[in-house]
């Protein structure tokens, strides 16, 4: 409520996201954890200017919208969508009459980052003019064109990229689109209805991190970061393999599998910026199936676990700490072993070596320990 005015919150979200190519509409991905809509719609929620809120889905996906918001107070209906956009806004519009609004702020579900400032500063200036876009000056010069031919460059300091919410008089947004309907007109703008009417329609300072998520690229993108350790005790009549290299020395690693003691340390730590536990987890010491198994294998399917939600290795920092014997022969080819199977360019992953100055186990050259950090992304 907003100067005795009240006001619902409309959130379009009935597209198909074909642009997107996730297989399901986009604005059911999640960022972080909560799909996009629901974040666009909480924004809503939480304003102390709203009263209602109104969802727009498609037909399909209503029951799964429901369930999805079913935590939200304001939340009168999920409406089914209609062939476009400006079809599934009437639909919503129409829904909304127990009670009323006096002003309906449209907004795009694929916008999950709109602001509380924002969204109060367009209901405030809706109440006094009627009819209001949010939009930010055009960054880039734009050109005018046909047939790939420069035809005309317009003066920047007019252009403006348009955002939402939009917010209008209900009277008004109803009647701009009932007459679109009855001339045939389809607009993939409500605030451009309302102009093919006369209606002034006054602009209200966007913001720039207010993006729609259209394509892939307009994600952002997530980071995590995990640490790893472990270390094996020496053992007699074994082959020291280390990042999936056999090392020439007189002894190898004591372990259930090949007791690759770097990748061990590179699994846990990918395990652990995704708050997965550890390796023992996935590939215990008493499953057969692991007896003397290469821990590449094993970091491949690490790698297609993460993977699962769309998390991948960014960069991984390693090292292994022994005093014999000399890693330095080594370190190049392991790192290629570990890119490989990570599926990342060999200079974003790095293996040191480390002695301990002949202090501890490792000192005494009773095993090998590692450590390793790596950098998730999504």
């Amino acid at each position: 409520m907003y100067e005795q005015k009240r006001i619902a919150a409309l959130i379009v979200a009935a597209g198909t996201g074909s642009r997107f190519g996730a297989g399901i509409p986009k604005q059911y991905l999640k960022i972080g954890d909560v799909p996009m809509v629901k974040m666009a719609a909480a924004a809503f929620e939480k304003s102390a200017f709203v009263d209602d809120l109104y969802v727009v889905a498609a037909a399909a996906h209503i029951e799964d919208c429901e369930k999805m918001l079913a935590d939200m107070r304001k939340l009168r209906a999920v409406v089914a969508g209609g062939d476009t956009r400006q079809a599934s806004v009437y639909n919503g519009l129409m829904a909304m009459n127990s009670p009323t609004p006096d002003i309906v702020l449209i907004h795009d579900g694929a916008r999950p980052f709109v602001s509380g400032d924002l969204i109060e500063r367009t209901a405030a200036l809706t109440a006094k003019s009627g009819a209001v876009v949010v939009c930010v000056p055009a960054k880039d010069t734009i050109y005018v064109a046909k047939n790939d031919i420069l035809e005309a460059v317009p003066d920047r300091e007019t252009l403006h990229a348009v955002q939402t919410p939009q917010g209008f008089s209900r009277e008004l947004i109803v009647r701009a689109h009932e007459r679109a309907l009855a001339d045939g007109i389809t607009a993939t703008d409500d605030g451009a209805l309302l102009r093919r009417m006369g209606v002034d329609v006054h602009l209200v300072e966007g913001d720039y991190a207010n993006v729609k998520i259209t394509t892939a690229a307009d994600l952002p993108e997530e980071t995590k970061v995990g640490i790893g350790f472990d270390v094996h005790a020496f053992a007699e009549g074994r082959k020291l393999i280390l990042g999936g290299m056999e090392i020439p020395y007189d002894r190898g690693l004591l372990g259930h599998s090949d007791a690759d003691v770097l990748t061990h340390a590179l699994m846990d730590a990918m395990l652990g910026a995704l708050s997965l536990g550890d390796i023992g987890g996935y590939f215990p010491d008493t499953d057969e199936r692991y007896r003397g198994i290469s821990s590449m294998k094993l970091l491949g399917e690490v790698r297609a676990l993460i993977g699962r939600d769309g998390w991948r290795v960014s960069n991984a920092d390693m090292t292994v700490v022994a005093e014999k014997p000399r890693m330095a022969p080594h370190i190049d080819a392991i790192r290629g072993n570990l890119a490989e199977i990570l599926d990342i360019p060999m200079d974003c992953v790095s293996v040191k070596a480390t002695t301990t100055e002949g202090l501890g186990f490792t000192g005494r050259e009773e095993g090998i320990g590692a450590q390793a950090i790596v950098q998730l992304r999504k």
